[in-house]
């Protein structure tokens, strides 16, 4: 299944699918069907799509106001190190969700006493690449020597990083746990982390615009606009997939 749902994606995501889709009427000498598809390609990258499939997923859970209570424990999940490129230059190498990263040094530096756990194994189907939690353990600690984290090196997606990272924790009752990832993907990991039997308190990070605009200056190229459709489709695919699977109890998780 896992394989599988990498694969279907591949074919999914907007710019492989229109581009696909263009060639295919091309060879096929379907010409309306190749203008079409580049006009898709257009639309999905010069203007507002994708902030437009953005702003409700980054807008469903405000971001987190401390309030003096205490927090038992933060758990961060993988997706901000590319480990392939980090294995291959022995440096930590950040991609666009690497706030992940920040986010869990200062919340260990300003809750000292929770308890801090990184989860993300491996989301290659082949399995190349190291899990990105060995990265993070290998060259965090040159970044924040203080810091104890606990990590978690099996899980390959957000489904396992909820069931595995609470087997880690074993919550109690009553305590307050902070999840931080993405805030595009905060509503598809709630209701996933909700489905494994764990309440947590969003820490939404990584926020991919400011409004919904047309992109101007350096956001105005075409393949600025289709890696934020391709964001936002993907989690508006994840939500649904998750809820017909029995994986989140709702469609579209809220506080």
């Amino acid at each position: 299944m896992f394989t599988l749902s990498k694969s279907v994606w591949f074919l999914l995501e907007p710019s492989n699918l229109l581009t696909l889709v263009a060639a295919l009427g091309i060879i096929l000498r379907r010409y309306r069907l190749a203008l079409a598809a580049a006009l898709g390609l257009l639309v999905a990258g010069l203007s507002p799509l994708g902030a437009l499939l953005l702003a409700p997923l980054e807008g469903r859970f405000p971001a987190y106001v401390e309030d003096g209570a205490p927090v038992a424990g933060v758990v961060v999940l993988g997706g901000g190190v590319s480990p392939e490129i980090s294995a291959a230059h022995g440096q930590m190498a950040l991609k666009d969700a690497g706030d992940r990263i920040v986010a869990l040094i200062a919340l260990g530096a300003r809750h000292p006493q929770a308890a801090l756990i990184f989860t993300g194994g491996s989301s290659n189907p082949d399995a190349r690449n190291p899990p990105e939690a060995d990265v993070v353990a290998r060259h965090l600690p040159t970044l924040a020597p203080a810091l104890r984290v606990t990590y978690e090196n099996a899980s390959r997606n957000t489904q396992e990083n909820a069931v595995f990272a609470r087997r880690l924790a074993a919550p109690k009752p009553g305590e307050r746990w902070l999840l931080v990832t993405s805030a595009f993907h905060m509503p598809r990991a709630m209701g996933l982390f909700r489905k494994a039997g764990w309440e947590m308190t969003a820490y939404p990070v990584d926020y991919r615009q400011s409004g919904v605009r047309w992109p101007t200056g350096s956001d105005a190229t075409v393949a600025d606009g289709l890696r934020r459709t391709g964001v936002a489709m993907k989690e508006w695919v994840g939500l649904v997939f998750a809820r017909l699977a029995g994986q989140s109890e709702s469609l579209f998780p809220a506080p």
